[in-house]
């Protein structure tokens, strides 16, 4: 059976309906704000906030952007056809031993130095300064070391290079890396740095355990994307130059 009048609302009422007059239809504007209101989004539509304006994908890992240039110090362990995806320095937990020995020694020697200025040891006041400058020395030539220590990922390769004055350099394949994990302590969690474990099909492995990496879950998560959805990469890496380029 057919509605009868009173039962078509009005703003569901067309000409085709009956004879009707101007007064049983909405205004243009608020006809149209009803039918925006109920008309279904589109999935062209969803998938276009899926995106943030460099073409990295939003939802609930915001990744950071990609590095698109190595460090001067990295650069000339890459080969010309390489592509560079990013370098890392290890936490600066991993400094936390070093700076408590500066701080004990700093105090420790500094009351022994006042001790023996007080009552005039002149030969020891000496030689505690000369331990404090050793021990200072010592900090620092550690801090110069996790300066120049670095994890560096690429399409090709994992590396990490460490040493300022005796320089050492790993790498392994990613083709060859059969299995990775990455391990975090308490602490680790906390301070939002983790240890990383590879193995691959080789015996001998120059790269296997490398610990004290800054943000442990995006860096693993930008490996396995690496060995597995390169192409996917490399379109986020242009969408992000894309960006830089039209922001300059």
């Amino acid at each position: 059976m057919p509605p009868s009048e009173s039962d078509v609302p009005r703003h569901r009422r067309t000409p085709d309906d009956g004879e009707y007059s101007d007064s049983d239809f909405l205004p243009y504007d608020e006809g149209e704000e009803y039918e925006a209101a109920t008309e279904p989004i589109l999935q062209e539509e969803l998938a276009g906030l899926q995106y943030d304006a460099s073409g990295i994908p939003l939802g609930p890992r915001r990744a950071s952007a990609l590095e698109l240039e190595p460090s001067a110090f990295v650069a000339k362990y890459l080969f010309p056809t390489e592509k560079f995806r990013g370098e890392w320095r290890k936490h600066w937990t991993y400094l936390a031993d070093q700076f408590g020995i500066g701080a004990v020694a700093t105090f420790l020697f500094g009351w022994l130095w006042g001790y023996a200025a007080k009552h005039h040891y002149g030969p020891l006041s000496t030689i505690v300064l000369l331990v404090w400058l050793l021990v200072m020395i010592w900090v620092a030539f550690r801090v110069a070391d996790w300066y120049f220590d670095r994890f560096i990922l690429t399409n090709k390769r994992i590396m990490a290079v460490s040493g300022m004055f005796t320089r050492t350099v790993g790498m392994m394949p990613l083709l060859r890396v059969t299995d990775m994990k990455y391990e975090q302590s308490a602490m680790g969690r906390m301070f939002h740095y983790g240890n990383f474990v590879l193995e691959s099909a080789g015996q001998d492995q120059a790269l296997r355990e490398v610990k004290h990496l800054p943000n442990p879950n995006e860096l693993y998560l930008r490996i396995v994307e690496e060995m597995y959805e390169p192409e996917a990469v490399e379109a986020k890496l242009t969408a992000q130059m894309a960006a830089e380029d039209d922001g300059s």
